[in-house]
C-alpha cells in the first residue's frame, strides 16, 4: 500500500479519478498515474529532509537561522558571476521579513523556487 492507509471510498474516489475511460478497471498507464501520486508525496518529503540537512550545515551556530551575510558567500560561491546587485537582490527576495537571517521556511520557499 506503498505505506497509505485509506478507507475504502477514498480509494474508490482515488481510482475515479484515476480511471480515465470509465472502464472500472485500472488498465496499467492508470496504475502508473495512481502510484506516482504517492512517489510524488514521498519524493516531496525526501527533499525537505535533505534540504532540512542542509540547512543544518549552514546554520552552523544551530540557531534555527542562517544569517543573510553567510548567504550571501555561498551564493557567490555558487555563482562567481553574481553582482552585488543581483545578490542584494536575491538577498531582499529570500530574507522577506529583513530581518537580517533566513530561517528554514525562507530557506524552503528559495531552494523551492517559490
Amino acid at each position: 500500500t506503498l505505506g497509505q492507509t485509506f478507507e475504502e471510498s477514498e480509494l474508490q474516489t482515488l481510482i475515479e479519478e484515476i480511471d480515465a475511460d470509465r472502464s472500472g478497471q485500472l488498465e496499467f498507464d492508470e496504475f502508473l498515474a495512481l502510484t506516482a501520486r504517492f512517489l510524488v508525496e514521498e519524493d516531496a518529503e525526501a527533499m525537505q529532509e535533505e534540504l532540512r540537512e542542509a540547512f543544518r550545515l549552514y546554520d552552523k551556530e544551530g540557531n534555527g537561522y542562517i544569517k543573510t551575510s553567510d548567504l550571501r558567500e555561498i551564493m557567490r560561491a555558487l555563482d562567481d558571476k553574481l553582482t552585488e546587485d543581483e545578490l542584494d537582490e536575491m538577498i531582499a527576495e529570500i530574507d522577506t521579513d529583513g530581518s537580517g537571517t533566513v530561517d528554514f521556511d525562507e530557506f524552503m520557499e528559495m531552494m523551492a523556487g517559490d
